[in-house]
């Protein structure tokens, strides 16, 4: 069972990147990825760009709901609460 929480979270992270990644080739008008990074660093919305990253988990998660793999998905559940709670921690500061 932990494994699979682990395979999850594991999945939820790499979605997660990738959802981010994808976000600020899309948003960054044909700039590299540093670059809109920074960019997004220094005018404060780095955690907005995040957030979109988070997408993507909302189809893993579906996925493993789907594949009635629920404790995968609870995996990308927790991943995207510490998403949401790391986003949240972030523009306070």
């Amino acid at each position: 069972m932990k494994k699979e929480i682990f395979i999850g979270m594991f999945t939820g992270l790499v979605a997660n990147a990738i959802g981010l990644i994808l976000a600020a080739v899309f948003l960054g008008n044909g700039e590299d990825f540093a670059v809109v990074i920074k960019a997004a660093a220094a005018e404060g919305f780095l955690g907005k760009l995040i957030s979109l990253g988070a997408i993507l988990n909302l189809l893993v998660f579906f996925i493993f709901i789907r594949k009635r793999q629920d404790h995968r998905a609870k995996g990308v559940l927790l991943i995207t609460v510490f998403v949401a709670v790391f986003t949240f921690v972030f523009k306070l500061f």
